[in-house]
């Protein structure tokens, strides 16, 4: 079983697909998609050839704890998502994700102007990180 995490974004989305011991990240990569419904086709394909059974998205919070404003488009997706695959799709946290991925990228050297290419896919990393880090408790 494996487990793919899902950063979504209006252009780019990031995800992360767990190993199949579910510990760590084994993959990760960015989608360009803008129509939510191919995106969850896409989403679909990818999932089959990688044997996951459940989905983690992200859900967009504000630092107080309130959604954000993008939180509405995640849940939108959800149901997107959970009736094209018939998988369960669970939202998930995804405070600081960003910011943290954008630290990341910072301290191994990548140039501010070359982390549009891959900060998504970090984030959905650090996500997944988060997911599996609460199921081994």
């Amino acid at each position: 079983m494996r487990i793919m995490a899902i950063d979504y974004g209006d252009v780019r989305t990031g995800i992360a697909v767990s190993d199949l011991t579910l510990s760590i990240t084994g993959d990760a990569f960015i989608i360009r998609e803008k129509d939510p419904e191919k995106l969850a086709e896409r989403l679909c394909i990818e999932a089959g050839q990688r044997d996951v059974e459940k989905f983690i998205l992200g859900l967009p919070r504000n630092m107080d704890g309130t959604e954000s404003f993008r939180a509405e488009k995640s849940r939108a997706f959800k149901a997107i998502l959970e009736g094209k695959s018939g998988l369960p799709v669970i939202l998930w946290d995804e405070r600081r994700s960003s910011i943290e991925a954008h630290a990341i990228l910072h301290a191994s050297g990548k140039k501010e102007k070359e982390h549009k290419k891959s900060v998504d896919a970090v984030a959905a990393s650090l996500l997944l990180e988060s997911y599996l880090d609460s199921i081994k408790l």
